[in-house]
């Protein structure tokens, strides 16, 4: 009996000796040996142990940086802070801090201008008749090792414009587009997104109500509809979901889409703020699903040309757009960056000659997201949001047409004073992209591009997408949305107006580093339409 004992005791200490010395001592041997031997990296032939390390320390970097190392207001393209200005409002519908803001107050920036004497909350012109059905946590334990929180139901007021302040798109259309949301969700493709996350966008932007989505150039898919919110349909170069097999531009089909009552108009999308030049979605992402609504191959890399074969100049492009606008009764618009202060003049010149032209233009800031884009193009092509939208409204103003155009507004817009300051520069409603991304769970891995999203909103694998709860996820969106009219609101009362559509340059104000100060509408350059700095 006890030579049995001592013999499993010696058998368990040669099995234990193995897996703590033997095994790591072979695993390291065979790294350094084949390290040693690879052509490719000049640091592994010389020390393959420490070379490792180094490739595997780089490698956890940029999650290291975000979650450890970075401050709350350095990450880029969105901070610790931005996130959380998204995420507490979409889990909680609550956006309060405490203690004082951490926004470094030395620097030169906008503000939005106080009034002497605010409004009170029952003067404010919001349409809260109709209540909402929302569901938000209630956090029971928050502790350093544990959280527990619960889901239950809330109502909330819709913080809608009032049928007086509403934003009307085409008012000579044979159906205008009537919008009282003023904040809209940003061109996301399907294909660019997994079904899941359409779904779920589409579910809790429906049941915000009054606001939109934009389908991206990928087309209009069974998931944009499931939530039954109006559809900006958009069309690319690639003209996806309106074209045929070999790529013509399809008449019929634009038609049918058109009678689709969700749909309320499309858009041309002429360029993007972090892609200046057509889309691109990798093979892997292009499922037999994806391509029969694009009416393209299967699992074939996706490049739309750099712009439109049917027309190459303004009065090609206007006469395209009164085409569609003839053949389907709905406002037609554009999407564009602005490199200029001169590249709106020939198409203003050109509405102001003719009386033709788009019924709205959606001015993407150079620092706008993608789902998949080159660096260069990224960060140094096309003007950032601000200047934009100031240099296409007094373009607009000075050929006498701006009453013509509603002005959209898109880039990195997530919170109710960046939108206040951006309505104060000339844009009527606002586009968002990333930060509802965010809502649905997006945790900004910056992998978009590969299919390989984590968390199951930019990839079309259906392993991955499991991650995504569609019905939870929906009202996240929602109350993410809510929360930010309501906020727009609180803004207008402070600086002394009912509605955020009666924001103007006069109530922005430029504070530089030097602590002067200007209002916005002395700072406009009425010459280059500008801002003067």
């Amino acid at each position: 009996m006890e030579f049995s004992a001592l013999t499993f005791i010696l058998i368990a200490l040669s099995i234990l000796v193995i897996a703590i010395i033997v095994i790591p001592l072979g695993l390291f041997s065979y790294i350094y040996w084949k390290d040693r031997r690879q052509s490719q990296h000049a640091i592994l032939r010389n020390y393959p142990l420490l070379g490792k390390i180094r490739y595997t320390a780089e490698k956890a970097g940029p999650e290291l940086r975000q979650y450890l190392f970075d401050a709350d207001t350095a990450g880029k393209p969105f901070s610790r802070d931005d996130y959380r200005d998204v995420v507490i409002p979409a889990k909680y519908q609550k956006n309060m801090i405490g203690f004082g803001s951490r926004r470094d107050f030395e620097k030169a920036d906008f503000y939005v201008k106080n009034a002497m004497f605010p409004k009170q909350q029952e003067e404010l012109e919001a349409d809260n008749t109709k209540l909402i059905d929302s569901k938000v946590y209630e956090v029971k334990e928050d502790n350093l090792l544990s959280r527990k929180e619960k889901l239950k139901n809330q109502k909330m007021q819709p913080w809608l414009l009032s049928d007086k302040h509403a934003v009307v798109i085409g008012p000579s259309c044979r159906q205008p587009f009537c919008v009282k949301g003023l904040v809209g969700m940003s061109a996301m493709s399907y294909g660019a997104l997994g079904e899941n996350a359409i779904t779920a966008l589409s579910k809790g932007v429906g049941m915000a109500g009054g606001s939109w989505m934009n389908t991206g150039e990928g087309g209009l898919s069974d998931y944009h509809l499931a939530g039954n919110t109006d559809i900006i349909a958009q069309i690319g170069p690639g003209l996806f979901g309106v074209r045929t097999k070999s790529g013509a531009f399809n008449w019929d089909l634009l038609k049918e889409k058109s009678e689709i009552p969700q749909v309320k108009a499309f858009e041309l999308k002429l360029a993007q703020g972090a892609k200046t030049r057509g889309g691109h979605v990798d093979a892997e992402k292009v499922t037999e699903e994806i391509a029969a609504i694009r009416n393209v191959a299967p699992y074939q890399e996706i490049n739309s040309p750099n712009r439109f074969n049917e027309f190459d100049d303004v009065p090609s492009m206007f006469s395209f757009i009164e085409q569609i606008r003839n053949h389907t009764g709905l406002p037609v618009g554009v999407k564009l960056v602005i490199g200029s202060p001169h590249d709106l003049e020939e198409m203003a010149s050109y509405m102001k000659e003719t009386g033709a032209g788009p019924d709205f233009i959606t001015v993407d800031g150079s620092e706008g997201g993608t789902g998949a884009t080159f660096q260069e193009l990224a960060d140094s092509v096309g003007l950032p949001i601000k200047s934009a939208v100031t240099i296409a409204n007094q373009t607009l103003k000075k050929y006498g047409v701006r009453d013509r155009v509603t002005l959209i507004a898109s880039g990195k817009l997530f919170t109710a004073d960046r939108i206040a300051v951006i309505l104060g520069m000339g844009a009527d409603l606002v586009q968002i992209a990333r930060a509802f991304m965010i809502t649905v769970g997006c945790i900004m891995a910056q992998i978009c591009h590969t299919n390989r999203c984590p968390v199951g909103v930019a990839t079309t694998d259906p392993k991955l997408q499991k991650a995504l709860v569609v019905d939870e996820k929906a009202y996240r969106a929602l109350n993410y949305l809510i929360t930010l009219r309501e906020s727009l609101f609180r803004i207008s009362a402070a600086a002394g107006v009912t509605t955020p559509t009666d924001i103007r340059a006069s109530h922005i104000q430029y504070k530089d580093e030097y602590q002067r100060v200007w209002s916005l509408d002395e700072l406009i350059d009425k010459e280059s339409f500008s801002v003067t700095l």
